[in-house]
């Protein structure tokens, strides 16, 4: 449930850059998920579908780009991609670890009509 209210934190930015933009309406939006986020892109979809209708961003596309996750092991300093589920550093053991990038969400574009 919690995609409604991000959806709807993208639908405001959009729509407050594109007025600020004098934009006729926005075509596309430019989504960045970090892979470790649990932000579901059908969901996002589908609130976006319903939210944006009569705005300025209705029928604008979502473009989703995953991010992959990077761990940093803070025993030995080694810092190496999340194959699968959160495990020890492969080259100490460590269990002391940093997520580095994976968890982001963010609107990093938006594309608009003049």
């Amino acid at each position: 449930m919690h995609e409604l209210a991000v959806t709807e934190s993208v639908l405001n930015i959009a729509v407050d850059h594109a007025n600020k933009a004098g934009a006729k309406r926005v075509t596309d939006i430019y989504l960045v998920i970090g892979r470790l986020a649990s932000i579901v892109d059908d969901s996002v979809q589908f609130y976006w579908d319903i939210i944006s209708q009569n705005t300025i961003c209705d029928k604008a596309q979502l473009h989703f780009k995953r991010m992959p996750a990077n761990i940093l092991c803070l025993d030995c300093g080694n810092e190496f991609p999340l194959e699968d589920e959160l495990c020890p550093c492969p080259s100490c053991a460590g269990s002391r670890l940093k997520v580095i990038t994976g968890d982001e969400f963010s609107l990093d574009s938006i594309e608009i009509e003049k």
